[in-house]
C-alpha cells in the first residue's frame, strides 16, 4: 500500500511539473506561459488569456540577440579607445557592438567573439630583434641577438657588425648587441692626407707670392 502512495505521489509531482513547464519559445510570467518576442523586439505587454505577447523593437542604441520574455533591451556596448579598442561592427537591434583592437594593439580577453580589452604591442629592447610581429590576438615576440650581431630593437633580424678592416678603415668602438661597429681612417692614412693638404697649402701660398712679385718687378 505505501508503494503505491509513493508511486502515486511521484507520478503526481512528475505532471505537475511538466504541466507548468513552458515551451521553448515560451516565457512563463504570471503561472502563464507566454510567446517569447523575436531577437530586436522585447515585451511591451504580457499576454493574457485572450491576448498574446506584445512586442515592440528595441530603441536606437539597444539591442537583444536571442528570443525573450525581456521587457527592456540591453544597452549597446561601447568600444573604449581607452581600452585600446575600436568598433569592427556597429550594434543593431538584434546584435551588439563587436569589439576588436585597435592598430598595434592585441585582444586578451573575449566574449561572445568582440574583444573587451586590449593591450598595446610590446616593444623589443636595444640587443633583440622581432622575431614575430604582433596581431590582432598575439603580443611581438622577442628574440636576442648573439654572435657579431646588433639590433636597435626595431629589426626583424638582426645585423652582421660592419668588418672596419675589410673596409680598409680602423676601429673606433667595438660592436655590441645594440651597436654597430664605428669606423674610422687609419692613422697612417690620416696623416700623410694631412700632409699632402698642407703642402698643397704651402704650394698655393708660395705660388700666389711669387705670382705678386713678379708682377711688382715687371711694373718697375
Amino acid at each position: 500500500m505505501f508503494v503505491i502512495i509513493l508511486i502515486t505521489l511521484i507520478f503526481s509531482l512528475h505532471y505537475e511539473f511538466c504541466f507548468c513547464q513552458c515551451s521553448h519559445a515560451e516565457y512563463e510570467i504570471h503561472e502563464q506561459c507566454c510567446p517569447m518576442c523575436v531577437p530586436g523586439y522585447h515585451v511591451h505587454l504580457h499576454c493574457t488569456d485572450d491576448t498574446t505577447t506584445t512586442c515592440v523593437p528595441c530603441t536606437p542604441l539597444t539591442f537583444i540577440d536571442e528570443a525573450n520574455g525581456l521587457t527592456r533591451c540591453f544597452p549597446c556596448t561601447v568600444c573604449d579607445a581607452y581600452q585600446g579598442l575600436r568598433v569592427n561592427k556597429v550594434c543593431t537591434r538584434s546584435s551588439d557592438t563587436v569589439c576588436g583592437p585597435q592598430k598595434g594593439f592585441y585582444c586578451i580577453y573575449k566574449k561572445k567573439g568582440s574583444c573587451r580589452l586590449a593591450l598595446q604591442h610590446s616593444e623589443c629592447s636595444p640587443g633583440q630583434y622581432i622575431k614575430q610581429a604582433g596581431t590582432d590576438s598575439t603580443d611581438t615576440v622577442c628574440a636576442d641577438c648573439t654572435g657579431d650581431s646588433y639590433s636597435n630593437g626595431s629589426f626583424s633580424s638582426c645585423l652582421p657588425h660592419t668588418k672596419c678592416e675589410a673596409l680598409g678603415l680602423a676601429e673606433t668602438n667595438p660592436g655590441t648587441h645594440s651597436s654597430d661597429s664605428e669606423c674610422r681612417d687609419p692613422p697612417a692614412v690620416a696623416v700623410i692626407v694631412s700632409v699632402l693638404i698642407v703642402t698643397l697649402i704651402l704650394i698655393t701660398v708660395a705660388c700666389v707670392l711669387i705670382f705678386k712679385h713678379s708682377e711688382e718687378n715687371t711694373i718697375f
